[in-house]
């Protein structure tokens, strides 16, 4: 079994630690679509044909658009970075009013490796004005994802970047495609109301409006959707219909490791298939791996 590749940005909820178990969720296909693509782990860790990645981060698709075409250039300027001087306080604070300022795509892409990497706990977050506003993160030697960026920039000749919401993502689908979808994850707290939550500006009633979308493109449109989520009450309703699996993943919720813990995620398919089987739809159970 070939070695897995790490993304080269690290993302809050990435799916590098799940990506096997995620990876025999997946039927085959001719292009995978990834809606929510985030860091990339699934893109990186499966060998589809063809990639269509969507975000509706314009940083995040300009970045991996730079890396695609340009991966020396931007190695270097990255790279240039990555020094002992610049991993201070008033460094990072710099560079981070710098990127807030500049309307240039590559100067932002190079800034937006260097906040991730010396930010805290790797986090991107935005205020309401459109300003990155996350903390000096204060480590010892922030790596240089060198290595991580080639091997990206590589299968990256296999994909095309869009920066849309997964409405359209959804839209710019045909048959023989297969869908995953990342989304920001629903509540653990079942008390949070429709109304109140708003996550990464993704609320309750855009998880509903997902799962709907997704279960009516794979009945009527016979493109598979798979959907990851926590696995609580709440998403077990929303995914009715679906086949649903569970894995667990570790999630680092904490600089030193001591908030670490395992919880349950949900593995919601939709797929036209396995509607004509007897098999009760919602029924959990394994589902052979059909990633070739």
């Amino acid at each position: 079994m070939s070695k897995k590749q790490r993304a080269f940005l690290k993302w809050a909820g990435g799916k590098f630690k799940l990506v096997d178990a995620l990876a025999d969720y997946l039927p085959r296909g001719e292009r995978l679509v990834e809606p929510f693509v985030g860091a990339g782990s699934v893109f990186l860790n499966t060998d589809y044909p063809s990639y269509l990645l969507c975000d509706i981060n314009q940083d995040l698709i300009n970045l991996y658009q730079i890396v695609q075409r340009r991966p020396q250039a931007y190695i270097d300027a990255a790279k240039a970075l990555f020094v002992a001087e610049m991993n201070d306080k008033e460094a990072y604070y710099r560079i981070r009013d710098g990127f807030n300022r500049s309307k240039d795509p590559f100067t932002r892409s190079v800034y937006f490796l260097y906040l991730n990497r010396h930010g805290f706990n790797g986090l991107c977050r935005y205020n309401r004005k459109g300003g990155f506003n996350v903390p000096f993160g204060s480590y010892k030697k922030p790596y240089f994802p060198e290595q991580e960026i080639w091997a990206f920039s590589e299968k990256a000749q296999k994909a095309e970047f869009r920066c849309i919401g997964y409405e359209e993502a959804f839209g710019m689908t045909r048959l023989g495609d297969v869908i995953y979808c990342d989304p920001p994850y629903a509540p653990l707290s079942t008390t949070a109301s429709f109304t109140t939550y708003v996550g990464a500006g993704f609320s309750l009633d855009d998880q509903a409006l997902l799962a709907r979308k997704s279960r009516h493109t794979a009945l009527d449109r016979g493109i598979p959707v798979l959907i990851s989520n926590h696995d609580i009450p709440l998403t077990r309703e929303l995914y009715h219909g679906a086949r649903l699996g569970k894995i667990q993943v570790q999630r680092n919720i904490s600089q030193n490791g001591g908030g670490r813990n395992k919880v349950d995620e949900l593995m919601a398919l939709y797929d036209k298939a396995y509607y004509l089987e007897e098999e009760p739809a919602g029924v959990e159970s394994p589902i052979e791996s059909r990633v070739g």
